[in-house]
């Protein structure tokens, strides 16, 4: 483990390197107080108490030293192999097999299991059994032991023995201190953070009873934990929500399922003068406590309670917001239905009458009555067509424009459309030329919309061209679809322009100063038609380059909706539909 894992509060592997490094100074400690016996033995020609005493003291220096160079794991390796060592010392110079030689031996592996990783424990194992094996082979074929006095090696085996005993029993208590410290500071870590998280936190028994109540429940139901047990919590949740709630609870403690539910409970309020109950919209979070004991078995569950009566209070005034804009929306819709209704009848007559003025139905006029009469006209045909753009918006926003579909060719309302706006295109020197495609196939739409669509793009690009300018009418098959496209080299937009293509109203130029007129509502028009028969229109444009609108229409139609239609079973065998010939001046897309 790194340092700095070790230095961030991981109290255990903390505790293990402190541990190992008192090792250390309890075998130095008492090796050297056993050192001053040893040199007596020495000189009294006994030479293996001073060699015990020195491996132990040799042993103790080295883990220490390990230690303070931050190699753990080898200080842990060498105290298990001093361990070994002793033990296969005292083994060698006493014959008899149970012996205390082994008995120090069989320490490593248990002092190899407190400080050591998995593959230090495998290898204390391994080496205990080779020395058993040794001292089986030794006394089974009496190998001469090491020259040792019985006296003498007696008081070594006994000192070995308890140095042994004192490094195993310290390191096994500061082990368990520690994990004992580690899980009193986690029980203290999540007992703090229970009782000061913001959410409300309680704990059922597996026959549901609260076990727990956290500090912040008394905040969100204002009243003592102890007045939730029992059916206290059940009698605040709302009549009407109990069902909901014990449904899910009962999926998180019989089923084993975490489940989320938003119910009404009631909060009381202890400075209210009055006894009036009031209902909080609160958030349940119920997860069960899975355990391998309880498997099959009700669970416990920990429940997490959220007050979200602001976030309901929002979702609500934001309905009542979508409501009242909806109402407004189709109060508008209709203003404009009725106040279009209302002004056609007076415009026609307009219309008609100063028309029949400039014929001369009504007697000869004079040049200058003539000209004012063509004004009227002209002014009252213009006044009608945003009428009518107005009644086709609101009919398209009202969801009232019904398409008539039926196959009919596409390129025969091009030359129509043409001569609509040829006085147009003359009076803004503007050439218009056709691209048509040949061998179009049939194209199953509305008519009478394509050829709005038509008029309102050719309308635009005249508008909105230089005199002497071109626009480009484009027709071709492109994949399932029929692309219709109308290019002219006029002013242009703006990138940020092309983006509120489509909304109604919206003109580049706007203010009372603008130079073209318009009511803003062709291409929003388009768009709904478009959209209607399930196309795409786009749009390319550059400043004081041109725009090019291209509307795809579905060659088959719009997809009829099979979940509003009653499935039809034929009657009769439908033919097969014509062969598509191939165009070799497509390029066909996958759209």
């Amino acid at each position: 483990m790194s340092l700095a894992v070790a230095g961030t509060g991981h109290r255990p592997e903390m505790l293990r390197r402190k541990t190992l490094a008192n090792n250390a100074r309890i075998l130095i400690l008492l090796s050297a107080l056993a050192m001053p016996f040893a040199v007596y033995g020495l000189v009294t020609g006994t030479a293996f108490p001073f060699a015990v005493a020195a491996l132990g003291l040799a042993g103790g220096m080295t883990t220490l030293s390990l230690h303070q160079r931050k190699l753990f794991e080898a200080a842990a390796a060498g105290q298990v192999y001093v361990l070994l060592i002793l033990g296969c010392l005292l083994t060698l110079a006493d014959s008899r097999l149970g012996d205390t030689g082994l008995a120090i031996a069989a320490m490593a592996p248990i002092m190899a299991s407190l400080v050591g990783r998995r593959e230090l424990r495998r290898q204390s194992w391994l080496l205990l059994a080779g020395l058993l094996a040794i001292a089986g082979l030794a006394t089974a074929v009496s190998i001469p032991a090491i020259p040792v006095g019985a006296a003498a090696l007696m008081a070594t085996a006994f000192a070995a023995f308890v140095v042994s005993v004192c490094v195993v029993a310290h390191t096994a208590n500061r082990i368990n201190t520690a994990y004992e410290v580690h899980d009193k500071a986690q029980v203290t870590a999540y007992r703090h953070l229970i009782e000061h998280v913001q959410d409300g936190v309680i704990r059922f028994s597996s026959d549901g009873e609260i076990l727990l109540a956290s500090y912040s429940s008394e905040q969100l139901f204002g009243c003592r934990r102890y007045e939730l047990s029992g059916g206290g919590l059940g009698e605040r949740l709302h009549v009407l929500d109990r069902p909901a709630y014990l449904t899910a609870f009962a999926d998180a403690n019989q089923g084993g399922k975490s489940r989320t539910i938003e119910v009404r409970m009631r909060q009381d309020d202890p400075h209210s003068a009055t006894s009036v109950p009031r209902f909080i919209w609160v958030e349940v979070s119920l997860s069960p406590v899975l355990d391998a004991e309880t498997a099959g078995l009700r669970h416990e569950v920990v429940a997490l309670f959220r007050d979200i009566t602001s976030r309901k209070d929002n979702e609500i005034a934001m309905a009542e917001a979508r409501r009242a804009a909806e109402e407004a929306s189709a109060a508008k819709s209709r203003f404009l239905a009725t106040i279009g209704h209302e002004l056609r009848t007076p415009l026609n007559a307009v219309v008609g009458f100063s028309e029949m003025m400039t014929s001369g139905i009504g007697g000869e006029l004079s040049t200058t009555h003539r000209e004012y009469a063509g004004l009227i006209h002209q002014s009252g045909k213009h006044l009608l067509e945003v009428v009518r753009m107005l009644l086709d918006m609101s009919r398209l926003e009202a969801g009232k424009f019904e398409l008539q579909t039926e196959p009919f060719v596409a390129e025969d309302m091009i030359e129509p459309c043409l001569g609509m706006v040829e006085a147009m295109a003359s009076k803004q020197q503007v050439t218009v030329v056709t691209e048509i495609a040949p061998h179009l196939p049939l194209l199953v739409a509305d008519e009478r919309a394509c050829r709005q669509i038509l008029l309102n793009l050719l309308s635009n690009a005249i508008k909105f061209s230089h005199p002497g300018g071109r626009v480009t009418v484009s027709l071709k098959r492109q994949g399932q679809s029929l692309n219709l496209s109308i290019s002219d080299q006029g002013v242009g937009m703006a990138p940020e322009a092309l983006t509120r293509i489509g909304e109604p109203f919206f003109q580049v130029q706007d203010g009372l100063s603008r130079r073209y007129e318009g009511t803003g509502l062709g291409l929003s028009i388009v768009k709904g038609l478009v959209d209607l028969h399930q196309g795409t229109l786009r749009a390319m444009s550059e400043i004081g380059a041109g725009t090019t609108v291209t509307v795809l229409l579905p060659i088959n139609g719009p997809a009829t909706k099979t979940e509003e239609t009653a499935s039809v079973t034929p009657l009769r065998k439908e033919p097969a539909a014509a062969q598509i010939h191939s165009w070799q001046d497509e390029k066909r897309k996958a759209l």
